[in-house]
């Protein structure tokens, strides 16, 4: 196991080299011009000089590899440079918000794990019977529903019409519950169908067949041969929500005006902030994959033969 997450570990250093070379690339050679950002956001006036004077205090007058390998250096350094708008290191500033978003993902996945495991169980235990309907319009629901639309509608119920919970903002637990369960809908859906979809695919194999041939009691079959073989689609899907709980909360965090990450991000995106654009999509980045990484560890304890790069059955 050891070797194993070693070598993912090391798999990590060309796959941030690629993708920051991607991040800083892709900013650079669109049409809006970052000297010129930092001179509107400045509120300088455009010319020929503050032009070339903006581009020489920037770097951007030095070759694009030049201008990589300097920002390369003082990111390893954990440093993203400043802001356009604020003049405030980006890296404290992403810091600041970063902890709202991770309690506020943290809360979201919590909400899919807490629900969609019984849920799911139920569903596959109850296959064809109405708790399996129920359960199977409410993931058609999940899946159908947009975020923005959800959390709109959560606001209007919730907020407008019973005033049961704060519309926007953050301060106690009553605030994180609308926006929390707006980002964790539709991962929930698709982890409560996973989890029914795969306890049947175990219910019929061979194992369980025999199990059930030598009397052993079905609640120990069902927690023992069915429930854990169950778990790995599921814990490779969840590599999956995390990632989608991370694009998604940009969303939330706009409607809900939580003060996360996502939000101070959009900022930046609208005035062309670019040291908050690349600091944002790296930070962003490197979570999702440590994320999928961790998943992976998971996944090779639960099947040992991922540790050893066969797929055979043992």
């Amino acid at each position: 196991m050891i070797k194993f997450i070693a070598r993912r570990l090391l798999l990590l250093i060309p796959l941030l080299f690629v993708i920051s070379v991607l991040i800083f690339v892709i900013l650079r050679l669109g049409e809006n011009d970052p000297a010129m950002s930092y001179l509107r956001l400045s509120q300088i006036p455009a010319t020929d000089e503050a032009l070339a004077l903006a581009r020489e205090e920037l770097g951007l007058n030095r070759p694009l590899v030049v201008q990589y390998s300097d920002w390369a250096w003082k990111v390893l350094h954990l440093d993203f440079g400043r802001s356009y708008v604020t003049g405030a290191p980006v890296s404290d500033r992403l810091l600041f918000y970063l902890p709202n978003t991770l309690y506020l993902g943290t809360v979201s996945l919590g909400i899919v794990l807490v629900l969609s495991f019984p849920l799911g169980i139920l569903s596959a235990l109850k296959k064809d019977r109405w708790p399996d309907h129920l359960t199977r319009a409410i993931a058609f629901a999940g899946v159908s529903t947009p975020s923005f639309w959800l959390g709109f509608l959560l606001v209007y119920v919730f907020a407008v019409k019973l005033k049961w919970l704060p519309p926007m903002g953050m301060g106690g637990p009553r605030h994180v519950i609308m926006p929390a369960f707006t980002l964790a809908f539709m991962s929930l859906c698709i982890n409560m169908r996973l989890i029914r979809s795969s306890m049947l695919e175990q219910m019929n194999t061979r194992s369980v067949l025999y199990a059930r041939s030598r009397g052993v009691k079905e609640k120990w079959i069902t927690g023992y041969h069915v429930l854990k073989n169950s778990m790995i689609p599921v814990v490779t899907a969840m590599g999956m929500h995390i990632g989608e709980m991370l694009g998604g909360a940009v969303v939330v965090e706009i409607i809900f005006a939580w003060p996360g990450v996502g939000r101070y991000a959009v900022s930046a995106i609208y005035n062309r902030d670019f040291p908050v654009m690349q600091c944002f999509i790296l930070m962003m980045t490197l979570l999702f994959v440590l994320c999928n990484l961790a998943v992976d560890i998971l996944y090779a304890w639960l099947d040992p033969r991922i540790r050893y790069g066969t797929g055979a059955e043992q």
